[in-house]
C-alpha cells in the first residue's frame, strides 16, 4: 500500500495519490497474481495480434495480387468471334492463318484460336474402342497450336501438337492430367489413344498445369483443322475465340489492332477484350479483405476486453477489504478508480505490445514461407499498442466504478 500524503489547512484534510505511487500500486496488484494477469492479457494479445497480422497479410497479399495481375491478366487479350451483322452466315470468322497474322503484331508473344466442339447427341470420350455406351462425358476443345502456347501449358509428359500437326489435320490430342486419370492413361510410352465418338486421337501430351485457361486441364484438346474436318466449324452459341499473350504494357494497343489484323475488310466480326485495370481490381479486392478481416480482429478485441473486465471485476471483489482499508485511511473514490484503471490499462498496453510483436512475426513468417515480400504499414505498428491500451481502459471502467462505490464500513465488515 502506498504511503498517503496529507496536506493540512486548518480543518480541511486532503490526500494525494502521486503518479509514482499509482504506478507502483498497479504493478503490485498485477504481480500478486501473475498467472491470472497473463491470462487476462491473452485476450488483448490475440486481438491486437490478429489486427496487426490481418492488416499486414492483407497488404502483403495485395502486393502479390498486383504483381500477378501485372504478369498474367495485364498481358492477356481475348478476341471473340461475333460473326458481324449476320453471324449465321459466318460460323467461323477467324482465318486459317489467324495465329500468324496476330503474332506479326508488335508486342504479341503467342496467339491461338479455340472453341468447344458441340455434338448433336453428345459424344463420350473413352480410351478403348468399345460401344458408344461407354466412356466419359468430357469437353472437347478444338485449338490451334498457339492456344496451348498462349495458355502457358506445363506438361507432365509428352509434347503439345505443333503447326505441322495442324496443317496435316492429324488426329492427335493433348489432355489434362485430370482427364488422363479418369481415362486410366498413366504413360505415353504405349502411344495411348482416346476415342471421341468413333474417332481415334493419339495422345501425345499430358498437361498438369496452365498459367491461363485452367479449364484445359479438364478437356481433350485437338487440332483446329482436324476438328473442322471431322465436325465442321463452330455451331450454335459456341463461337470461336482467340487467346493472345502479350508483352507487358502492350495489351491495350493489341486489343485495338487485332480486329483489323484478322480481317481488314470486316473488323466488326471480332470483339477484342483488353485486360481490366489491375490497380482498380486490386483496390476492390483489398477493400473486401480489409472489411472482412477487420471485423474478425474487432471480435477478438471485444473478447479480450470482456476478459479484462471480468478479471478486473473479480479482483475488485477479492480486494474489497483492501479497498475498505484504503478508504478508511483517507483514499478518495477517484484514487480507487484510477488505480484499477491503471491496472487494466497496463494489462491492455502489455497485451498490445506483445500482440503487435506476434502479429508482425506472423506476417514476416508467412511472407518468407511463401517467398513474398512482407508489407506492414508503420501506422499499423504504431496504432496497435494504443489500441491495446484503449481496450484495457474501456474494459476497466465498470470494475473501477464498482470499486470506487465500495463504502469503507461495509468493506471492513466483510
Amino acid at each position: 500500500m502506498p504511503a498517503l500524503r496529507w496536506e493540512t489547512n486548518q480543518q480541511v484534510v486532503r490526500s494525494r495519490f502521486a503518479p509514482r505511487d499509482l504506478l507502483a500500486e498497479a504493478v503490485s496488484g498485477m504481480l500478486q497474481r501473475p498467472a491470472r494477469s497473463a491470462l487476462t492479457a491473452m485476450g488483448t494479445i490475440l486481438g491486437v495480434g490478429t489486427f496487426v497480422a490481418i492488416l499486414g497479410l492483407t497488404a502483403t497479399t495485395s502486393a502479390q495480387i498486383d504483381a500477378r495481375f501485372n504478369v498474367l491478366t495485364a498481358t492477356e487479350v481475348t478476341v471473340e468471334d461475333t460473326g458481324g451483322e449476320d453471324p449465321d452466315l459466318t460460323p467461323l470468322a477467324f482465318p486459317k492463318d489467324a495465329d500468324a497474322r496476330v503474332e506479326r503484331l508488335h508486342g504479341v508473344e503467342e496467339a491461338g484460336v479455340y472453341w468447344t466442339v458441340q455434338f448433336e447427341s453428345g459424344a463420350n470420350v473413352r480410351s478403348a474402342p468399345i460401344g458408344d455406351s461407354g466412356g466419359e462425358q468430357i469437353q472437347v476443345v478444338a485449338a490451334s497450336p498457339g492456344t496451348l502456347e498462349a495458355a502457358g501449358t506445363h506438361l507432365a509428359s509428352g509434347r503439345i501438337f505443333d503447326r505441322l500437326h495442324n496443317s496435316r489435320a492429324d488426329q492427335v490430342a493433348v489432355i489434362g492430367s485430370g482427364v488422363a486419370a479418369r481415362l486410366g492413361i498413366t504413360t505415353l510410352e504405349t502411344q495411348p489413344a482416346v476415342f471421341v465418338g468413333d474417332q481415334p486421337f493419339t495422345v501425345i501430351g499430358i498437361v498438369d498445369d496452365t498459367d491461363r485457361k485452367a479449364d484445359l486441364l479438364l478437356s481433350v484438346v485437338v487440332p483446329r483443322s482436324a476438328a473442322e474436318r471431322l465436325w465442321g466449324p463452330p455451331s450454335g452459341s459456341a463461337r470461336a475465340k482467340m487467346l493472345i499473350s502479350t508483352k507487358m504494357g502492350a495489351a491495350t494497343q493489341i486489343a485495338d489492332e487485332v480486329p483489323f489484323a484478322l480481317d481488314p475488310a470486316h473488323p466488326d466480326r471480332f470483339k477484342a477484350n483488353p485486360p481490366p485495370d489491375p490497380k482498380g481490381l486490386r483496390t476492390n479486392v483489398t477493400s473486401d479483405l480489409n472489411q472482412l478481416f477487420l471485423l474478425l480482429a474487432a471480435i477478438c478485441l471485444v473478447i479480450g476486453a470482456v476478459g479484462i473486465a471480468n478479471t478486473t471485476l473479480v479482483a475488485v471483489l477479492e480486494r474489497t477489504g483492501e479497498i475498505g482499508l484504503r478508504r478508511a485511511l483517507g483514499a478518495r473514490g477517484r484514487h480507487i478508480t484510477v488505480q484499477f484503471l491503471a491496472e487494466s490499462g497496463i494489462l491492455g498496453a502489455l497485451g498490445g505490445l506483445v500482440g503487435t510483436s506476434l502479429g508482425t512475426l506472423t506476417v514476416v513468417g508467412v511472407a518468407l514461407a511463401r517467398e513474398w515480400t512482407p508489407v506492414i504499414h508503420s501506422g499499423t505498428v504504431a496504432a496497435a499498442p494504443a489500441i491495446g491500451l484503449l481496450t484495457g481502459l474501456l474494459a476497466g471502467l465498470y470494475p473501477a466504478w464498482r470499486a470506487a462505490r465500495i463504502q469503507p464500513a461495509e468493506a471492513l465488515r466483510r
